[in-house]
């Protein structure tokens, strides 16, 4: 079966049709996600091709494709957590596929870093969302495929199809797994009140917020809960842990309104500092995570879950022109 493709080659949008067979597929991973891409390689039935990252002794890097990827399908699979090396060696593996005449490129970015920074909340400041996702653009990327933004808006800070995958997907089938009858939601802030809020209403459970107030970033200095918890198992919903500050003191102000326990479901383990000991130290009996982010050492308090098949699945719904939409929890 072939399909029509159509790609831009320039920045003046004029477009080339090339042929690509439904066969010529091609993962290749990035060096700090290769055990994710492994994972994920397997799920979808086919090996990681050959590539490997070469440095020069200042530590410049030389991603080198060792086969041929004219005309493929070709997928990187890269989280661009800290340091910025992680969106630099993407940037220069797209640009390699890119010059070798890629058929249609695609990055699959699990967790997408700087996303924190998507407005102008303060004079002088950058919106660095915007600016990495004008960088992975740039580079030849043809389209990108993530899982949860910390704001959906991001999607549109790209102008080439973004495939915007759901940790529901992973965490309600776990979930469904638990007793959930004395169960309330919460959201560890208000901004992630839409995102706890769907959980909520998935299972038809009460919703309860926590307001923080933060003076500088990564440090909150008061946790106010809004709704009741007295008696309730408290599940609270996040996008990432980086710190686990606010988590952590969102629980603790849990248990002292009389929560009889606390668990956070975060997709991405970005803890950073101090945020072990945060966790370890904190009321939270269980922090349930993805494995978008490797963990730096284990916890007997962190659960990982695998989000593997769900890219894998993911990036063959996309080669074969199927929905997307169709992976996630209705």
């Amino acid at each position: 079966m072939i399909a029509s493709i159509a790609t831009k080659v320039d920045q003046n949008f004029i477009f080339v049709t090339s042929n690509l067979s439904m066969a010529d597929v091609k993962l290749f991973a990035g060096t700090e996600s290769n055990i994710l891409a492994e994972q994920i390689a397997d799920y979808y039935g086919y090996g990681l091709g050959n590539c490997e990252v070469k440095r020069f002794s200042d530590g410049e890097m030389q991603p080198i494709i060792h086969e041929s990827v004219r005309g493929t399908y070709v997928f990187f699979i890269q989280s661009t957590f800290a340091p910025a090396d992680n969106l630099l060696e993407l940037l220069l593996m797209i640009d390699s596929a890119k010059r070798a005449s890629a058929g249609y490129i695609t990055a699959v970015i699990p967790y997408f870093g700087y996303a924190r920074q998507d407005r102008k909340d303060k004079p002088r400041v950058p919106i660095s969302a915007k600016m990495m996702a004008s960088m992975v653009e740039a580079a030849g990327a043809h389209r990108v495929m993530t899982m949860d933004f910390h704001a959906d808006q991001i999607q549109g800070f790209f102008n080439i199809p973004v495939d915007h995958l759901k940790s529901e997907a992973i965490f309600v089938p776990y979930l469904k797994k638990m007793d959930l009858s004395n169960v309330t939601f919460a959201s560890p802030d208000v901004g992630g009140v839409k995102r706890a809020r769907s959980y909520a209403k998935h299972f038809n459970r009460d919703l309860v917020i926590c307001d923080k107030e933060r003076r500088i970033a990564n440090e909150v200095a008061n946790i106010t809960v809004i709704g009741e918890v007295a008696g309730k198992d408290v599940i609270l919903i996040d996008d990432l842990a980086d710190t686990a500050g606010t988590l952590s003191k969102a629980a603790d102000a849990l248990i002292e309104k009389g929560a009889s326990s606390v668990r956070a479901f975060c997709t991405h383990p970005v803890l950073s500092g101090n945020a072990y000991e945060n966790i370890e130290n904190s009321k939270i009996e269980e922090l349930i995570v993805t494995d978008t982010i490797p963990l730096k050492h284990p916890s007997p308090k962190i659960k990982v879950l695998s989000c593997a098949k769900l890219f894998a699945k993911a990036i063959r719904n996309t080669h074969e022109f199927k929905s997307i939409a169709a992976l996630f929890v209705d």
